[in-house]
């Protein structure tokens, strides 16, 4: 496994997953890797042992080096471990959001050609939901909680327990000659004109963001790992610690009011925080165990007036990066950074372009398109699954295109302006608008839809539909958030609905959206909270 890869990259042995927690389990094996919030914890030893494990329990249901296996489950020990144990067999790890649910539930499992499942039994009637599970031919989940197992077998799918993904271990594992270069997670990452795309991440890639996110931090430190591992925002932490020789805390979801507690309880060190989980805890009452903690490194994203208090209340150091699921942490501020607004600026190895329309670079502190570019290979996607179409618009003339509009001064600090891609991003997930309206114009009272963003208070963007009813039909806002309710993730229904007569249009028939987003919430516009309606993601019970 010490075999190298040449000068620009780091042998397979320092940055392939695999390897990194076999070494780990070799030179320190009873040196804590993880700890849970049940109270138990992994030593190195034990972390590899999981792996090992669960790698060989896919192998006996069939799945093999280079195939895509789905994890649709919270965080915890069963989401970590499966993942650890694609990886050790050479196998695509390919999580699932667990707020999705209809058309973007079916779209992943097609696309993704997976034909196992881990899933939290909770999550399994979804899948009855579909007009067919896809691909799915085994679906690995706790068979004491699942009442409708016969309906499964009925569509050719085998339902195997968790347990069958323990207790054996095969000794040629990890497997040999896995490589930098080599995937290792698809992430689906919201699309903007077109359903959700699969980002590829070799190891490399995943490797280079961790260790970028992680700087800073080493074998002392334990990482909270609080944001989903179905995101790069979670398993970019592991990745990072693992590599640093640290540890590595895992909770479920962030809650405001117990998440100091957790931290104190898991001894955590260092986590991230979204904009909005800093307003939140900046907005908690002050306490007298507001520095009774052990954390001292916070990732702020994107930093917002809130960061400095985070600092300064709870003694800690705050810092920023810009990041996508495509890219690898290309710009990182220094610590407690004091230029408002800003991102930071370009890390080594990094190279960086702010361009027009054409690909023209623009002026000193004029607004274009933030293009990237890396000089070690496979440090970035290599692209879509399935999609060379996008690929290639991405990657076009040799640089990554982000779809943000970025200022940078002459100091080099880089400022986000806004999307230029038709997203929407509200509470750390990615919303496509296409998808939103595809299924808002599902319901029959519709004739045209458009989806926008527009501020929340507590940061990032809320979602707004502009929609023009049918003729001689009453749109009923209630009904219509019902029916959205039961056909989407929790954070893509929209909370505040517009009717109107007709939408803003060019003389070419275009939806004209940056009329919409520039009027923002109007005197017309329907707010599903004002109304008592909140929408809020399934609690599962780990």
């Amino acid at each position: 496994m010490a075999f190298s890869v040449g000068k620009r990259s780091p042998a397979a042995h320092d940055c392939v997953l695999p390897y990194i927690l076999a070494r780990r389990a070799e030179v320190e094996p009873e040196g804590i890797c993880a700890v849970f919030e049940d109270g138990k914890h992994w030593t190195c030893a034990d972390a590899f042992t999981v792996a090992r494990e669960a790698g060989s329990g896919l192998r006996r249901a069939g799945v093999k080096r280079g195939d895509k296996v789905l994890v649709w489950m919270p965080n915890g020990a069963v989401a970590l471990g499966a993942w650890f144990g694609i990886n050790t067999i050479g196998a695509v790890f390919v999580g699932i959001n667990t707020a999705y649910r209809g058309a973007l539930l079916k779209h992943v499992i097609d696309n993704s050609d997976a034909e196992v499942l881990l899933c939290h039994p909770d999550l399994a009637g979804r899948l009855l939901d579909l007009e067919n599970t896809g691909r799915l031919k085994v679906i690995f989940t706790d068979l004491s909680r699942i009442e409708n197992r016969d309906e499964f077998e009925r569509c050719g799918v085998q339902m195997r327990g968790f347990e069958q993904l323990k207790g054996h271990c095969d000794q040629d594992l990890p497997v040999e000659e896995l490589m930098p270069w080599d995937v290792q997670a698809i992430c689906y990452t919201s699309g903007t004109t077109g359903p959700s795309k699969g980002v590829l991440s070799s190891y490399l890639h995943l490797y280079s963001m961790g260790m970028e996110c992680t700087d800073g931090t080493g074998a002392q430190d334990r990482w909270m790992i609080n944001l989903p591992l179905f995101h790069v925002g979670g398993t970019l932490f592991v990745y990072g610690a693992m590599a640093r020789k640290g540890s590595i805390a895992v909770l479920d979801s962030f809650a405001t009011d117990t998440f100091l507690d957790r931290c104190r309880i898991l001894e955590a060190t260092a986590c991230v925080l979204l904009a909005s989980m800093a307003t939140f805890l900046v907005r908690q009452p002050p306490s007298a165990r507001d520095r009774d903690h052990m954390l001292r490194r916070v990732m702020v994203l994107p930093l917002n007036e809130d960061a400095p208090a985070i600092a300064e209340r709870f003694g800690c150091t705050v810092f920023t990066v810009f990041n996508m699921s495509e890219i690898s942490c290309p710009i990182r501020s220094g610590d407690n950074p004091s230029s408002r607004g800003s991102c930071g600026q370009l890390r080594s190895g990094m190279d960086a372009r702010i361009v027009d329309k054409n690909d023209c670079e623009v002026a000193t502190g004029e607004v274009g398109e933030l293009i990237l570019r890396s000089d070690m290979p496979w440090s970035m996607s290599h692209g879509y699954y399935k999609n060379p179409e996008a690929t290639a618009v991405a990657w076009r003339n040799g640089w990554f295109h982000t779809g943000d509009a970025f200022r940078v001064d002459a100091d080099g600090n880089y400022f986000f302006v806004d999307r230029m891609k038709d997203a929407i991003r509200r509470r750390g997930e990615n919303i496509s608008s296409f998808e939103v309206e595809a299924e808002i114009l599902a319901y029959p009272g519709i004739l045209e839809a458009a989806v926008v963003g527009v501020p929340s208070e507590y940061g990032e963007e809320d979602v707004l539909a502009a929609v023009v009813p049918k003729p001689d039909v009453v749109l009923s806002d209630e009904e219509l958030i019902a029916f959205l309710s039961r056909r989407m993730p929790h954070f893509m229904v929209p909370r505040y609905i517009r009717q109107m007569q007709a939408l803003p249009k060019t003389p070419t028939a275009k939806i004209e959206k940056h009329f919409l987003r520039s009027e923002g919430i109007t005197q017309d516009t329907w707010d599903r909270e004002a109304a008592g309606i909140r929408v809020t993601r399934d609690r599962l019970k780990t």
